[in-house]
């Protein structure tokens, strides 16, 4: 059987009020990914206290500071060690099976990049954590090769890609196909993880939302894993959901390929039992500038 850890990338948004975030975050969820650990080093005290405030059963993933995977590129130097170290103890304090390793586009794993980290990892106490590896640029032989013989986590987001790594493990930061992690999961989008989730023979499956929505399609992704329904995105539905994610943050006068851009990426209820992108219908309305809500409102209403 599978486990599901379904969580997001920090709790710092998840807002509830007279509770702190991470208190009333993992009461909704089972997981989290530390954010914070990429761009600070907290004092132990502070780590100590996150695993104070939450369940026994809940578990943390740790980002490792970007100064090992961004600055210093993973090169067997005292620092690294220094700083890996550290991330280690985070871990262990917070009982985290997973240290995150993102490594940035612009550092390709050539053969020499390889063997400085195969040396970095090799030589390194990790204390039984699991290394998670996010390598945005291009997967080489040698990055392949590297993960395979040091029994790294393959990190693929699971709604653009496969993992090319076995493991008992899957591990996934969703940031959905938009521009950055601008970016809502539609139903479709997110049954589309699941099946591919389901067609991996896998032990636990990690799943760390990012886009800007990661709250509710994590949880839309939770409920419908419990109970095979998605939760609605909105109070309303059809040309009412639209007016509603429109009257967000909507600034006008916008022509039609803007507001494409700007609000076409977020879901709507189109009906109770379907959420589609926005995008689906601001391209079906007339090619010209907008001056309100109201006005795409009639717009959409007439293609709807």
């Amino acid at each position: 059987m599978t486990d599901y850890l379904i969580g997001t990338g920090g709790w710092a948004y998840f807002n509830v009020p007279n509770k702190p975030p991470l208190k009333a975050y993992s009461e909704i969820f089972n997981f989290v990914e530390v954010n914070y650990t990429f761009y600070e080093y907290p004092d132990m005290r502070m780590v100590e206290q996150w695993r104070r405030t939450v369940p026994e059963g809940f578990t943390f993933a740790v980002r490792c500071h970007q100064d090992l995977t961004h600055r210093i590129r993973l090169k067997p130097v005292d620092e690294a060690y220094s700083v890996l170290s550290k991330m280690i103890s985070y871990c262990k304090v917070l009982d985290a099976p997973f240290l995150v390793l993102e490594t940035p586009a612009s550092y390709v794993i050539n053969n020499e990049e390889a063997e400085r980290a195969r040396d970095l990892f090799s030589s390194s106490r990790l204390r039984g954590v699991r290394l998670v590896w996010e390598l945005r640029a291009t997967l080489t032989a040698a990055a392949l090769d590297l993960m395979r013989d040091l029994d790294i986590i393959e990190c693929v987001d699971l709604s653009t890609g496969t993992p090319s790594v076995e493991s008992n493990v899957v591990y996934s930061r969703l940031f959905g196909k938009g521009k950055h992690n601008i970016y809502q999961f539609t139903d479709d989008e997110l049954l589309a993880v699941d099946r591919k989730v389901r067609s991996i023979d896998t032990r636990i499956v990690a799943l760390s939302y990012h886009g800007v929505r990661m709250n509710i399609d994590a949880a839309r992704f939770m409920q419908y894993r419990k109970t095979g329904q998605f939760i609605a995105v909105t109070d309303f539905m059809g040309i009412d959901s639209a007016r509603a994610v429109l009257v967000e943050d909507a600034q006008f006068p916008l022509s039609k390929s803007k507001l494409i851009e700007n609000q076409g990426w977020k879901v709507i209820d189109l009906t109770l039992d379907k959420r589609v992108h926005l995008s689906e219908f601001l391209a079906r309305i007339p090619d010209k500038t907008y001056n309100s809500v109201d006005e795409v409102a009639a717009a959409l209403e007439a293609v709807m």
